[in-house]
């Protein structure tokens, strides 16, 4: 196996601690790069979440007088970038993305070395079976709940106020009912259009989504068709709007408009919200569990260094830098993220509780939660892919009555095991 193939043996427990080695990178003469140029890194997000990559950026040029331009992308655009820069052979030095593709797979550098020395949560990053690590994780996410806090107070309703008090879907839904009928709210929740959360949602209701078993056959078990019915009778067009996942319309804007009870996200809201909303209190609150407690978690994003760039080094020295725990810490608060290495306590400015409740969540979601995503990053670098999004493009016909609940289930397995099965 050549090691550009990541290893099946991927565990993403992000409770064990890392032994560290040391390594080493080399830097440019009096602080320049070997090109003479600035080290370009693209990235998405950064001005949303604080812009901490490009205060962290200033203060690398400041300590080193090697510049790092940030580069900021949107999100949908910023695969296909990589992507066509690989194929046009004009690479950034490094990038934050939000997953590796086997296009330019090729062209990453070893980053082993830097994330065992720092405490880099390595079972977040892509390692191959020779243990080379073509990217290391940016940060924690987390899906999480947010309540508009101003219309929860004004009904008189209240929320689980610790670990051993966990309302069960059917609790939060009346509660929020009766916001609603309280408050004159248009909508008592809104979720993003994301397999991301609706794969946290199964999971709250014993699902274990789709896995393949011994025979590689991608299958799924009795809990995931109750809890897609269950989703179905939310998205009624009152307590849910029909148009975010049938229309794609913006479930953070709506939120944000101060007429909606609840917001079913994750934790990367957390600095936008602080900084953009203004006319009511928001809170961030455990979720409910129908029986299960569990969340979608994962690396948020993939921070790599491309090769053949004449830079490889000197970006390589960044990266070294940027998770030198000191650093590191600094971009947590600035960005307001969750750490991906150990030992890393952040004191964020505002939101600390909220922070340590997706921690509290993350810790107390069950093994299959890790077991999905170990599954989903080996296949993202197998070199196989499928059209789409297939838990969330047939859960839209199912809600759109394009299909039954029966058929959605049967064309998400269909789709899984055109693409992956039989490995």
């Amino acid at each position: 196996m050549t090691r550009r193939h990541l290893g099946a043996g991927l565990a993403l427990s992000l409770l064990i601690p890392l032994a560290a080695c040391a390594g080493t990178t080399e830097e440019g003469a009096d602080g320049a790069t070997s090109s003479g140029e600035p080290l370009q890194f693209y990235l998405s997000g950064d001005t949303s979440q604080g812009g901490g990559y490009a205060k962290l950026a200033e203060e690398y040029a400041e300590e080193t007088g090697v510049e790092v331009e940030v580069v900021d992308i949107a999100y949908a655009d910023l695969p296909v970038k990589i992507k066509n820069a690989a194929q046009a052979d004009d690479l950034p030095a490094l990038a934050r993305m939000p997953s590796i593709d086997p296009v330019w797979m090729d062209q990453l550098a070893d980053l082993s070395d830097i994330g065992e020395e720092h405490g880099v949560m390595m079972d977040l990053a892509a390692v191959t079976d020779d243990g080379e690590a073509l990217s290391l994780p940016s940060d924690v996410t987390a899906v999480g709940l947010f309540l508009n806090k101003t219309l929860w107070e004004e009904a008189g309703e209240t929320w689980p106020q610790s670990a051993d008090d966990i309302w069960t879907w059917d609790e939060y839904v009346a509660a929020t009912k009766r916001v609603q009928e309280a408050t004159g709210a248009r909508y008592g929740m809104v979720m993003d259009r994301s397999s991301h959360r609706l794969k946290s949602f199964l999971f709250q209701f014993g699902s274990e989504l789709w896995l393949p078993d011994e025979s590689g056959e991608y299958v799924t078990n009795e809990a995931t068709k109750p809890a897609l019915e269950y989703f179905k009778s939310l998205n009624d067009d009152s307590f849910m709007p029909r148009a975010v996942w049938l229309s794609a319309d913006d479930p953070a804007a709506l939120f944000k408009s101060g007429n909606v009870a609840s917001y079913y996200s994750g934790s990367w809201q957390i600095a936008s919200f602080e900084a953009e909303i203004e006319d009511f209190e928001w809170v961030s609150v455990r979720m409910p569990a129908q029986p299960v407690r569990a969340t979608q978690y994962g690396n948020a994003a993939d921070v790599v260094v491309f090769e053949g760039t004449g830079q490889t080094e000197e970006a390589k020295a960044f990266v070294d830098w940027l998770y030198t725990p000191e650093n590191y810490t600094r971009l947590m608060e600035y960005s307001a993220m969750l750490p991906a290495s150990t030992g890393i306590e952040p004191e964020y400015e505002s939101n600390q509780e909220a922070f340590a409740l997706y921690n509290e969540e993350i810790a107390a979601s069950p093994e299959i939660v890790a077991r999905v995503k170990q599954n989903d990053f080996r296949v993202a670098v197998s070199g196989r892919s499928v059209e789409g999004d297939p838990i969330r493009d047939e859960t839209v016909k199912y809600l759109n009555d394009e299909v039954t609940v029966d058929e959605a289930l049967d064309n998400i397995s269909t789709l899984l095991n055109d693409a992956f099965g039989g490995e």
